[in-house]
């Protein structure tokens, strides 16, 4: 499997709300950083899948209806694949509506995510 597609995978699990197979795409050690002056950026680095799901993924959950992380590019640089897409959803706080561009660089030892920067 290429490293595009083990990204693709993590996507497809995230829009399935698979929580469990997105967790499966990380190495036990992962960290995981949201980009600087994010909400959930508060607790970087996430490390570890747990946090994570915890710190990052329950979080999204909560705070949005209808979330998601769409890729409209992958770029493949070898052990890194660098996404271009967006992310969408409804605030639950506001109901406001968003839509805004994001990229996410993933970097895979063995088959697995190992760093992510978001």
């Amino acid at each position: 499997m290429s490293n595009t597609e083990i990204v693709r995978r993590l996507y497809a699990a995230f829009a399935q709300g698979d929580m469990r197979a997105a967790l499966a795409t990380m190495t036990t050690d992962i960290v995981w950083n949201e980009a600087e002056n994010y909400p959930y950026a508060d607790r970087n680095p996430y490390v570890g899948p747990e946090a994570v799901l915890h710190g990052v993924f329950a979080r999204i959950g909560a705070d949005w209806e209808g979330f998601s992380a769409a890729p409209d590019e992958l770029i493949d640089a070898g052990d890194t694949v660098v996404a271009l897409g967006h992310y969408s959803g409804v605030s639950k706080a506001i109901g406001k509506k968003m839509r805004a561009q994001v990229v996410h660089v993933y970097r895979i030892r063995d088959g697995k995510f190992r760093v992510v920067h978001t």
